[in-house]
């Protein structure tokens, strides 16, 4: 007994050890600083699966809890099954909490709300609307720089990727954070907008004067979830090509936003350049 006790003296510090011990309470007390380092790692390991999910930052306290919910365990098999069978999804693992992790919680100030990532390969990178630099800029956001353009008369920028947003305060959310590749919409009604109702929700009781930008009908399905007197909502049609000139070309919402965040006391959005 002796011998094994002092096999784990390395778990005791100096301080601890005392030539007047017996070895009966040596070995409590090597057993309690056993106890102690277990429960340390299991912590450690608790920390460690929080990590896993992606999302970091301030926005963990606020939604950490949704991830123990049945609706976000059916979401994870489904996508894991999707992935075993050999289908391809975007975004990225590492980016489908991007627009989280590059707008922390305490820093939006604007939202804009997308419907799904983009289905092409390279495309979505986990910021809705945005591409990545070197990539194509899509028809919706060419629209969407044309608004800005027209209202700012500057030039256009030669890419699409809105990460300067991100990092002013405007949170690009998607409704649903991922698709299977060349099927639009194919991750809807799989659980993610429980996900992302959860953050319109907390968003709209924890934050004040806010911007919600919010084009077509399946972004303005939000719409009941946002206290319209403690934030300002602007809505039109989408800026996809077939429905851009229902009310989205000359719709201002850039020129609003800022004015409303002036009149806010916060800092107005550098639109241009991306």
């Amino acid at each position: 007994m002796i011998k094994f006790t002092f096999c784990f003296l390395k778990f005791l510090s100096l301080k601890e050890i005392s030539p007047k011990l017996s070895s009966k309470k040596l070995c409590k007390l090597v057993h309690q600083k056993r106890c102690d380092t277990q429960v340390k790692m299991e912590n450690q390991d608790k920390i460690k699966k929080n990590n896993d999910i992606g999302l970091s930052g301030e926005w963990k306290e606020h939604l950490l809890d949704q991830f123990s919910k049945d609706y976000m365990k059916k979401l994870k098999k489904f996508l894991v099954n999707e992935k075993k069978v050999g289908k391809v999804i975007y975004p990225k693992g590492q980016d489908i909490f991007n627009a989280f992790n590059l707008t922390q919680f305490s820093q939006v100030k604007v939202v804009i709300l997308g419907q799904d990532p983009y289905h092409g390969e390279g495309q979505a990178h986990g910021l809705s609307f945005s591409v990545p630099r070197g990539m194509k800029v899509p028809p919706s956001l060419v629209n969407i720089i044309k608004e800005i353009t027209r209202e700012k008369n500057e030039p256009r920028p030669d890419h699409g990727c809105l990460k300067s947003w991100a990092e002013q305060g405007v949170l690009l959310l998607n409704s649903v954070l991922t698709v299977e590749r060349k099927k639009p919409g194919s991750h809807q009604g799989k659980g993610w907008e429980s996900f992302t109702d959860r953050v319109i929700e907390v968003l709209n009781l924890k934050k004040e004067n806010l911007v919600f930008l919010l084009w077509g009908a399946y972004a303005q399905k939000k719409c009941s979830k946002i206290d319209t007197n403690r934030h300002y909502v602007l809505t039109s049609s989408h800026p996809s090509p077939f429905s851009v000139y229902r009310g989205f070309m000359g719709c201002q919402h850039f020129e609003k936003t800022n004015e409303y965040l002036k009149k806010h006391k916060k800092k107005p959005i550098m639109w241009l350049p991306l």
